[in-house]
C-alpha cells in the first residue's frame, strides 16, 4: 500500500478511528479476504451495505437543508449524479483511496485498484464505519467535508443559473401547473433594448426581471420569485 496512511486518510475525512481495525476492514476486498488462508479477515462487503444507506440518508440530509427552493425532482437527481459510481469513483480518487485498497492477487494483477466499483465500494464502507462507531452525526459530518464540493458543483450547473428551471420543477411539482411570462415593456434604442418580463402564477406576480434579452429577463424574473420566498402565501 504505497503512497498511501491511514493517518493522511483520517485527516482528509475529518474523522479518527477509535478501532483501526475498521478502516483496514473498509478497504479490504473480498478476494484479500479469501486468499487469507490461515485467518478470518474481514472484507468490507456488509460495512459497504450499511454504508450506502446513510450516505443515501446524509446527503439526502444535506441537500435538504441548504437547498429550499430546490424541488423533490431537483434534489433527486443532485444526489444521484453523486451518489452513483462514476460520482463515488471521482471522490474515492481525490482521497488517493486506491493505493489503499486490500485485494487479492488477481485484482492486483487486473488493475483492481483503479476499478470504478471498487472505490466507489470501499468509500461506502468508510462511510459505514464511522457510522457503526461515531454514529449517523460522525457520518454527516464526513459527508460534509468530503461531498460538499460535487453537490454543490452539481446543485449549480443545474440550478445556479438556470432559474427558470427551478421555479417551474417547484411549481409543477407542488400544483402541477406552470407559472406564466409576460413581457411589461421594452426601454432603449434598437440596438440596446432593455426587456422587462413579469412572471405570473394564477393570476399572482410573483416576480419581475430586465435584461437585455427576453430570456435574460424571464431568468432574473425567476430569480427574483425564488429569491423572495415566492411561496408565501400560495396554497398547496
Amino acid at each position: 500500500m504505497s503512497d498511501f496512511s491511514i493517518e493522511q486518510l483520517q485527516q482528509d475525512l475529518g474523522y479518527v478511528f477509535v478501532d483501526s481495525a475498521l478502516p483496514l476492514q473498509a478497504l479490504t476486498h473480498k478476494s484479500f479476504s479469501n486468499e487469507q488462508r490461515n485467518t478470518d479477515e474481514p472484507h468490507n462487503e456488509r460495512l459497504e451495505f450499511l454504508g450506502d444507506a446513510v450516505l443515501e440518508l446524509a446527503v439526502s440530509d444535506r441537500i435538504y437543508r441548504i437547498y429550499p427552493d430546490i424541488p423533490e425532482g431537483g434534489l433527486t437527481r443532485i444526489r444521484a449524479e453523486v451518489v452513483c459510481e462514476k460520482g463515488l469513483d471521482r471522490i474515492a480518487k481525490r482521497l488517493n483511496l486506491g493505493p489503499g485498497l486490500r485485494l487479492g492477487k488477481g485484482e492486483e494483477k487486473c488493475g483492481g485498484r483503479t476499478k470504478a466499483s471498487l472505490l466507489s465500494d470501499a468509500l461506502e464502507a468508510l462511510i459505514g464505519a464511522v457510522f457503526l462507531e461515531g454514529g449517523f452525526a460522525a457520518a454527516c459530518q464526513v459527508v460534509v467535508r468530503v461531498f460538499s464540493q460535487e453537490l454543490e458543483s452539481s446543485a449549480n450547473i443545474r440550478y445556479g443559473t438556470d432559474h427558470k428551471t427551478a421555479l417551474q420543477e417547484n411549481l409543477q411539482a407542488r400544483f402541477g401547473r406552470l407559472p406564466e411570462y409576460e413581457l411589461v415593456k421594452i426601454d432603449g434604442p434598437d440596438h440596446s433594448r432593455i426587456f422587462t418580463i413579469q412572471v405570473n402564477f394564477d393570476g399572482r406576480e410573483l416576480g419581475c426581471g430586465a435584461g437585455s434579452s427576453k430570456k435574460q429577463a424571464e431568468q432574473n424574473a425567476a430569480s427574483e420569485a425564488l429569491l423572495h420566498s415566492f411561496v408565501v402565501g400560495l396554497e398547496d
